[in-house]
């Protein structure tokens, strides 16, 4: 085993059961690479476009609607195999290919260089997963299992999309124009707070 390489499955983290600390990033205009081009990258692109990043996809091939979003310039695609140091500049580094030896290599890359890492189906490999989300206007609620069993984390994600439907989002923003008056309106910080716990507590009372 080469130096390079030993250093590469030390960086590796244990597969052990991990507490994970949750977090929601801003990733506006941050650099975002993607390694694969299949259905799984392209879902992880959807959603990194969505969250105003910066997305690189490498692959020698893509999906159609990865193509799409190459030609809208949504994403920057270089078309082949990954090479150490395509990651140098990235924030977040995403492995989906369809090789868990390539996945490997990535992960080992991504970690030794301190990067935010997910690797598909992998979380012994990652230092950070992707919840299921229920996003509903400025709603985001997110759900983990702790790679436990992503199944699980979708069924109680229906779930939660039948309690808080499409029309929450609306329900919302009513309320984010309530607070900006009440904050115009009621100068006192307590009385403000009664004003809109009271106002709440009415809505959601059983």
């Amino acid at each position: 085993m080469t130096d390079s390489s030993r250093r590469q499955k030390e960086s590796l983290p244990p597969s052990a059961n991990k507490n994970y600390y949750p977090a929601f990033l801003d990733l506006t205009g941050k650099r975002c690479v993607v390694v694969g081009g299949g259905r799984v990258a392209e879902r992880k692109c959807s959603a990194l476009i969505r969250a105003g990043a910066k997305v690189t996809v490498i692959s020698p091939e893509i999906t159609r609607r990865l193509e799409g979003y190459s030609e809208k310039g949504l994403v920057k695609h270089i078309r082949r195999q990954y090479k150490k140091g395509d990651i140098r500049a990235a924030f977040i580094v995403v492995a989906a290919t369809g090789s868990k030896d390539t996945n490997k290599r990535v992960a080992g890359d991504a970690l030794a260089s301190h990067k935010l890492l997910n690797v598909v189906d992998t979380p012994s490999l990652c230092n950070f997963i992707v919840p299921s989300v229920v996003k509903r206007g400025p709603l985001t609620i997110a759900i983990s299992t702790g790679g436990a069993s992503p199944a699980v984390a979708r069924a109680i994600r229906k779930e939660i999309e039948k309690l808080y439907g499409p029309e929450f989002s609306r329900f919302l923003n009513v309320m984010k124009r309530v607070r900006q008056m009440a904050m115009r309106e009621i100068p006192d910080r307590r009385e403000r707070e009664r004003f809109l716990r009271g106002l709440i507590g009415k809505i959601f009372t059983p």
